[in-house]
C-alpha cells in the first residue's frame, strides 16, 4: 500500500531531482533511493566490505587485537 508524504529537502537537491527525473516518475525514484539506502544489495555491501578491508588503520587494528586471549570468554 502506498502512503502519501509531505517531505522537506534542500533546494539544490530538489533542483537536481527535477532536472534528472521525469515528473511522473519522481515518487518511484525517491522510493527506490530510500529502499537502496535502507536495504543495500549484496554487491553494494560486498564492495563496501572489500574497500574497508584495504584501509590501513583497520588492518593495524585487527593485528593489535589478534593477540587478544579468548580464554574465559563465553562461547
Amino acid at each position: 500500500m502506498a502512503i502519501r508524504l509531505n517531505i522537506t529537502m534542500e533546494e539544490e537537491v530538489y533542483r537536481r531531482l527535477k532536472q534528472t527525473v521525469p515528473p511522473k516518475k519522481m515518487s518511484a525514484f525517491i522510493n527506490a533511493a530510500v529502499r537502496e539506502k535502507l536495504y543495500p544489495d549484496k554487491k553494494t555491501l560486498d564492495d563496501a566490505y572489500r574497500a574497508a578491508s584495504r584501509e590501513r588503520w583497520r588492518t593495524s587494528l585487527a593485528q593489535e587485537w589478534s593477540a587478544t586471549e579468548a580464554e574465559g570468554w563465553p562461547d
